[in-house]
């Protein structure tokens, strides 16, 4: 049993050997979260669901304190019980994935949610995400004397599943970030370039086949189809209405709280927060958001070019890779770059799922950079 002293002194250990740069940025991009979810989106989501004022803010609040808790916990772990921990977590984390076309809650014509009953409702694949990184690492990394293609096909094959369970939800656009984050494992890892250019076109081929001729999926073909044509479509009002708010936000912003986008697009609070903000706070706080993501990308970057650990160095690029992705789907889906996805912003958008997800992503991130002792 550990008594307290000894409690003291693994926590006083994990403070000293953290990066404290790259701990301090995931607290302030968390704080930015929890305070536009204050000044700008919680009152409206509480007013649509008659509840209380602060309902939200205080949801997403108790969200952060449930993440810091699952950082912190992540982040303290010895290397080799964080590889063996998510490991399990992987298979443990896919089963719920499993159990969603079966028991999960639908919500406008998707079943992305599992709602057991001694647990809140959540979104699976945003916990899964980190562990396939470690996954498909472990894989990458093993001293089996595999060859190394070999070693590429059973990433395919580990990978697959999760892609078809999200296909079946449906959900593309995790699907897309799942399959993008292998590629840039396998990229890193020294794969031959043309063998991915041909594993990804056919995986683009095979999912404009499910889009274009299953009719499950013919919201998405609409989709699509109303992106190439703005006058024709019938699936562009919310983006429509995203860069409307950006555009009358301007460079400064209307004021906080003077936004109307948030009170006519819904999920404003987790797939359209971008636009949220720059309505009220103007094109100069996304671009000061974008550059404090960019601080952080690079002060990830800089541990993985001094990293020795082959392992260390692939698990460090797919979590950081997973966060660059999905913001950049976010912000293209904002700005009309990309079709409607419903893909919050890391860190800032407002979902328990999510904001549990990135703090597993960034529990990793500490634990590999943390300093370490000879």
């Amino acid at each position: 049993m550990i008594n307290s002293s000894s409690l003291n002194s693994i926590y006083y250990n994990w403070w000293k050997n953290i990066d404290k740069t790259i701990f301090l940025l995931i607290i302030f991009l968390f704080s930015l979260g929890l305070f536009f979810s204050l000044v700008s989106t919680s009152l409206i989501a509480s007013d649509k669901l008659d509840t209380n004022n602060y309902f939200f803010f205080f949801k997403h609040l108790a969200y952060i304190f449930i993440g810091l808790l699952t950082l912190v916990f992540f982040s303290s772990l010895n290397e080799r019980n964080l590889f063996r921990i998510s490991i399990y977590l992987f298979f443990i984390t896919l089963f719920l994935l499993f159990l969603v076309p079966i028991f999960g809650t639908e919500v406008k014509g998707s079943k992305r949610w599992l709602n057991l009953f001694f647990l809140p409702q959540f979104q699976p694949i945003e916990l899964l995400k980190p562990f396939i990184i470690i996954f498909v690492a472990t894989i990458l990394c093993s001293e089996k004397n595999y060859n190394i293609y070999i070693k590429y096909l059973l990433t395919i094959i580990a990978i697959i599943p999760t892609g078809l369970l999200l296909i079946m939800q449906p959900d593309i656009g995790q699907t897309l970030l799942v399959f993008l984050s292998w590629a840039m494992l396998v990229f890193i890892s020294g794969i031959n370039l043309l063998l991915i250019l041909l594993f990804i076109s056919f995986a683009i081929l095979a999912m404009l086949y499910v889009v274009f001729f299953i009719p499950k999926f013919i919201y998405i073909k609409s989709r699509i189809l109303s992106f190439f044509n703005p006058d024709g479509g019938t699936h562009n009002f919310q983006s429509d209405k995203a860069i409307e708010a950006i555009s009358s936000g301007g460079f400064f912003g209307k004021g906080i709280g003077e936004g109307t986008l948030k009170t006519r697009v819904p999920e404003a609070h987790t797939d359209y927060i971008v636009s949220v903000i720059s309505e009220e706070f103007g094109v100069i706080a996304i671009i000061l958001l974008l550059i404090l993501f960019l601080f952080f990308i690079y002060s990830v970057f800089k541990k993985i070019y001094l990293e020795k650990s082959e392992k260390i160095k692939l698990v460090l690029t797919g979590a950081i890779s997973l966060i660059i992705f999905q913001a950049l789907i976010h912000l293209g889906v904002n700005i009309r770059l990309f079709p409607t996805t419903g893909m919050t912003l890391p860190f800032l958008s407002y979902g328990g799922s999510s904001i549990v997800g990135v703090s597993i992503l960034s529990g990793i991130i500490l634990n590999l950079t943390k300093r370490k002792i000879d």
